[in-house]
Formats: C-alpha cells, sequence, structure tokens
C-alpha cells in the first residue's frame, strides 16, 4: 500500500490496525496469561493489561459472568475479530473499503 492509498483510505487504515494490535493483544495475554500470575509483578504482563483492561470492560459487558477473566481474554479476541469483519463489511455496503484494482499476470 502506497503513501497516497493510504491517505486516501485513512478511514478503514488506522482503525483496522488499532482493532487487530488490540485483538492480538488480547490473545497474547491470554498466552502470556497460561504462564504468568494474574498479580505477576512483570513489565511485560502490566503492558498486556494495562492496554487491554478496557477493551476487557467494554467486552465483559456482553459476555456471561459465568466466564472465568483469563477465558475472557479469549472471548475479546473473537468478539475483536467479529468487530472488524463488521466494520470491513460495513465499509464494504457503503462502498468505502478499499478495492484491489488491476490484475495480477
Amino acid at each position: 500500500m502506497n503513501t497516497a492509498t493510504f491517505a486516501s483510505h485513512w478511514y478503514f487504515v488506522l482503525p483496522n490496525f488499532v482493532m487487530a494490535a488490540l485483538m492480538y493483544t488480547m490473545l497474547g495475554r491470554f498466552l502470556l496469561g497460561l504462564m504468568v500470575d494474574a498479580d505477576s509483578p512483570n513489565y511485560i504482563w502490566r503492558f498486556f493489561c494495562r492496554i487491554t483492561d478496557p477493551v476487557v470492560t467494554v467486552f465483559s459487558l456482553v459476555t456471561p459472568k459465568a466466564v472465568p477473566s483469563a477465558l475472557l481474554w479469549l472471548f475479546g479476541f473473537v468478539w475483536m475479530f467479529w468487530l472488524r469483519v463488521a466494520f470491513h463489511y460495513t465499509l464494504l455496503l457503503f462502498d468505502l473499503a478499499p478495492r484491489v484494482t488491476g490484475a495480477a499476470s
């Protein structure tokens, strides 16, 4: 993607990038949570918690309360994936999503 494409589709690229980063950070938190205690002073663990806690709080509102916290992080990953799919589909419906032009030979 060149600069002209990025500048003309920033409304797609930036939110998609932020959602992807949060999505994979939640997956990383889940995987790291399998090896680290929840109250660990590890700076990497604290970073993952600080970045994902606001997102996990939002997704906990739509996830059943019976779900354990570690599994909530995994559900957050799935919720974020479907949010990205819905975002992309919505932009496609309004013909705002970037499309590939030209054929590869």
